[in-house]
């Protein structure tokens, strides 16, 4: 068992000359056995930082970490049965692969039969049975990474904890590690925590994300929950690349049905007019509570497509016109910046698109794959 629980966890480092900095506030967490879970956000939001007090390597202002039922507060970092992987390789350069996987067991007082038996296991898992006689300075990017990995799993944790491990290889590389660290989840089963700002990772990876921002959790779920149904305007802007699109306007009520007015951010006479889009009866009926309201409306730029200019919407879906302002063609697909009268947003459509640039393009999306937030708390309506 290697379960993890996360209760109220407060951390602030004090700032010579300075005001305190709350990297961590209050947070709530729980790791199942044998669960890959994955703390993303932007750089600063407070991920790191939860690992190393999980690791030991800070201790808590307030609150608890517990591991299997037993508070780890105040046991040191050695005795806490986990294993840290950095950014960095870490290797010690005049050691050889072997010797650097050697070298914590034998710290450890291990047998020699032991540990010869731990590294050839690892370096077979890791396809580094070849390598285990080179120095550092004679592996590859990737095999050096692989012997880090290697360190961590020859020590048996009960948890791994993965610092952005692939932050400073190639993107190819990152790619090829990416798929080999979730093969090693499947075959260890041991719980694994790994901390990444980048998205493609978690997205991929992660058996479970928890999504933070300025040291606060936000949302924790599976990750398609998550992408599809954001818990609020910070989650949902931060998953996706490009990232949803925010609309803000009003909810008006007429007769049986409500309208989403669009918002100005600029005079109408340099933009133009604002759209209007008719909810159909589900999304009215969701809704009808935050009527003469502030809204987001949120469309994720997979979810827009061009429509004929003289087409007419369904009953399920919007229609709007929007201004190209730039087209972006990358090969298999083409993002399009486009605005309407008060917004700039991106629509992402396969392979290539040959509309000029200050073109006025009809487009559509379907009403259930839009979501709703308040304007003001951010908070996901429906």
């Amino acid at each position: 068992m290697a379960q993890v629980v996360i209760d109220n966890l407060t951390k602030v480092f004090s700032v010579p000359r300075g005001a305190p900095v709350l990297a961590l506030d209050r947070a709530n967490l729980t790791v199942a056995n044998g669960e890959f879970l994955v703390l993303t956000g932007p750089s600063g939001c407070g991920k790191s930082t939860l690992l190393r007090l999980l690791a030991g390597l800070e201790a808590p202002t307030s609150g608890d970490i517990s591991l299997d039922g037993r508070s780890l507060n105040g046991v040191a970092a050695r005795d806490r049965n986990l294993a840290l992987v950095f950014q960095s390789h870490a290797l010690y350069p005049h050691l050889t692969a072997f010797e650097n996987l050697a070298f914590g067991l034998r710290v450890r007082g291990l047998p020699r039969p032991e540990i010869t038996r731990r590294i050839h296991e690892a370096a077979t898992l890791l396809q580094l049975t070849d390598c285990l006689g080179r120095l550092p300075r004679e592996l590859s990017g990737g095999q050096r990474q692989r012997v880090a990995l290697g360190r961590a799993i020859v020590r048996q944790p009960a948890i791994f904890l993965f610092d952005e491990p692939l932050s400073h290889l190639d993107a190819t590389l990152r790619i090829q590690l990416r798929r080999e660290i979730r093969a090693l989840h499947h075959q260890l089963g041991t719980t694994m925590i790994y901390v990444t700002h980048d998205q493609v990772e978690a997205l991929t990876l992660g058996d479970r994300l928890a999504v933070m921002q300025a040291g606060t959790i936000h949302q924790v779920a599976p990750p398609l929950d998550l992408y599809h149904s954001p818990a609020n305007r910070f989650v949902a802007g931060f998953l996706g690349s490009p990232p949803m699109s925010f609309f803000r306007g009003t909810l008006i009520a007429r007769n049986d049905t409500s309208v989403f007015v669009e918002t100005l951010d600029a005079p109408a006479a340099a933009a133009g007019e604002p759209f209007t889009l008719a909810l159909p009866a589900s999304r009215s009926v969701a809704l009808a509570a935050h009527a003469d309201r502030p809204l987001l409306l949120g469309v994720r730029p997979e979810h827009l497509s061009p429509a004929p200019m003289d087409s007419r919407a369904a009953p399920e879906s919007a229609l709007l016109y929007a201004r190209v302002e730039a087209v972006d063609h990358l090969g298999a697909e083409t993002h399009w910046q486009l605005r309407s009268a008060g917004h700039s947003f991106t629509l992402r459509s396969a392979g290539t698109a040959p509309t000029p640039t200050g073109a006025t393009v009809n487009l559509s999306f379907p009403w259930s794959m839009a979501s709703f937030f308040d304007a003001t708390s951010g908070q996901a309506l429906c």
